[in-house]
């Protein structure tokens, strides 16, 4: 194992999770951990110096499209369809007294 899990570590871990553990459950954590730690310390055995930080394992590229309007500002179009109006806005019914 890369570290001991100590027992104090992993009571601290449920609380922070808060979970109850059994005893049993305790030592399989700690073994849990024991394993990730092992794995995590396999991985900084890379040598990742010719890699280039990246944000996101696939490649992304901004998707949006410009911020153009495109219909102009059409005010009696968008009020022939109102059911009431008044000075030139839609006119709607009261909601806070």
């Amino acid at each position: 194992m890369a570290k001991i899990i100590s027992d104090e570590t992993i009571e601290y871990v449920g609380i922070l999770a808060k979970l109850e553990l059994s005893p049993r459950e305790r030592e399989e954590a700690k073994k849990d951990m024991g394993r990730m730690l092992d794995y995590i310390d396999k991985l900084n055995e890379l040598d990742t110096s010719g890699v280039e930080p990246m944000s996101h394992v696939f490649s992304m590229n901004n998707v949006f499209r410009e911020d153009v309007v495109t219909n102009g500002d059409d005010r009696e179009q968008m009020l022939k369809n109102a059911p009431e109006q008044k000075d030139g806005a839609f006119k709607v019914p009261k909601t806070v007294e």
